[in-house]
């Protein structure tokens, strides 16, 4: 009877660790497809990334929803020429993922000022009819 337990504890915890492994490689994923659409300016495709409850807050700006983010992404108010991330930790907690890193992106300003910011963010994702969808990115200015 010992053994059976045992048995199924380990197989358990080999099975939960797959299955992390495989979100943490198809949040990995996500990640880029994020940020080649803001350098593409891809509106649709992080539509669909982004949560109906998304918000989106950084440094010196007011906190956005979904539909105000769409709306200045499809106005061209801001255009991005570089957008880089680096130091990504992906950490995953069943149908929840936080991920955190480094964001290094040029963009111009609609007075046409070339503006580099250098971010630390955090990025909530949840995972509803097994979809992973943003619903909150939080970033701040670094110093580096």
């Amino acid at each position: 009877m010992l053994t059976a337990i045992l048995f199924f504890l380990v197989a358990s915890t080999l099975s939960q660790s797959a299955q992390q492994s495989a979100d943490v490689k198809e949040l990995s994923g996500l990640e880029n497809v994020w940020n080649n659409a803001h350098l593409r300016g891809d509106a649709d495709t992080l539509e669909s990334l982004w949560s109906e409850d998304l918000i989106l807050q950084v440094t010196n700006m007011r906190p956005m929803t979904k539909a105000e983010a769409l709306s200045m992404l499809r106005s061209s108010q801001m255009k991005f020429t570089w957008y880089d991330t680096s130091s990504l930790r992906i950490q995953v907690y069943g149908d929840v993922a936080v991920v955190t890193g480094r964001l290094d992106r040029i963009r111009e300003s609609p007075q046409d000022n070339i503006v580099t910011d250098k971010f630390q963010f955090t990025k909530v994702y949840i995972r509803r009819s097994a979809k992973w969808q943003v619903v909150a990115w939080h970033a701040s200015t670094t110093g580096r």
